[in-house]
């Protein structure tokens, strides 16, 4: 495998970012793009310097010259494309949220193995270097015990209509609270006593915002928000015994500032440089596909199926449920 050839499921906006990613790697190129029409898709081909332009996505799915599938369609949908493309041997890599519920993950998973492919989650964090970097602050020390932590991300996008509609599983929590429970998740892990939680409802039934705190052993805390309404500073705080750390931009680590117990900053560390970020996750999924692997090390199955899980449980105590659960 000399070029990474991947192929992009779906031609909206997080399939051009993901598009002109490529595009601009030496190790990866846009193979094939795949929409629902023709039309789009020769369009986003000719946009990209896709050699393949397929107007359905079973067409791309029997593509045996793809290395990589990145589905980028709505949460929605997931579930039926990924198994498809999986039922043909493609591997995968699926945007956030991976699957509607935790039960689709499940099966969608357990399938990729049973196959033998790839099938990683695109929650790009995790994959990046500054993930790493926040890891080793808080192993090293620095602001002694981490107890709290606070995260927030909220945008101005609820004018979008995949994220209103709960046919196409919209809502604030899982398409951007999720980044904030694989926030908590870096700093707590996933052993969590009690949920408590409470949501504001769009007109249509959806999450417009949400507020979630989580309690873990040993008197630790969570509080985390996310919203579809509103701009917030995208800032996570994680507050220890000896200081705290405060991240710009949990959906997109921009700096990592330490500060000690008089609040005096003692390190700041900045985002390397990327093309968009998204690079570093599909450096992933090709060092696992020359592997062999069936999961990527940064974001195995088990803890995609953890965090599926923690927001079902969310949104069981809204009693929100989509219409094809």
């Amino acid at each position: 495998m000399e070029k990474l050839r991947v192929g992009i499921l779906s031609t909206g906006n997080i399939a051009a970012t993901m598009a002109g990613t490529v595009a601009q790697m030496e190790e990866a190129e846009v193979y094939a793009v795949a929409s629902r029409t023709r039309e789009k898709a020769e369009a986003f081909a000719a946009r990209f310097g896709a050699k393949k332009a397929y107007g359905s996505y079973a067409e791309l799915a029997a593509d045996d010259q793809v290395d990589l599938v990145y589905v980028a369609t709505p949460i929605s949908e997931h579930y039926e494309n990924v198994k498809m493309l999986i039922d043909h041997g493609r591997n995968v890599l699926c945007e956030k949220a991976f699957a509607v519920n935790e039960a689709q993950a499940a099966e969608m998973t357990a399938l990729a193995r049973k196959k033998g492919v790839l099938l990683a989650e695109a929650i790009w964090v995790r994959y990046m270097p500054m993930w790493t970097t926040l890891k080793e602050v808080l192993d090293s020390g620095a602001i002694g015990k981490p107890m709290t932590l606070t995260g927030s991300l909220c945008y101005l996008i609820d004018q979008v209509p995949r994220l209103v509609l709960p046919e196409l599983a919209g809502g604030a929590l899982l398409d951007v609270g999720v980044y904030t429970l694989n926030f908590a998740s870096l700093v707590f892990g996933d052993d969590i006593e009690t949920i408590t939680t409470a949501a504001l409802m769009t007109d249509t039934g959806v999450d417009a915002q949400n507020s979630i705190t989580f309690t873990y052993p040993g008197g630790r805390m969570a509080i985390l928000n996310s919203s579809l309404q509103v701009l917030s500073d995208r800032k996570g705080i994680i507050y220890g015994t000896k200081g705290f750390v405060i991240v710009e931009n949990i959906n997109n680590f921009e700096s990592i500032t330490v500060y000690n117990e008089n609040r005096e900053i003692t390190a700041v560390y900045t985002q390397p440089a990327q093309i968009t970020g998204y690079e570093y996750e599909v450096r992933a999924c090709a060092h696992a596909i020359r592997e062999g692997l069936t999961q990527c090390p940064q974001m195995p199955h088990e803890e995609t199926l953890r965090i599926m899980a923690q927001m079902d449980a969310v949104r069981a105590q809204w009693g929100l449920k989509y219409p094809m659960e």
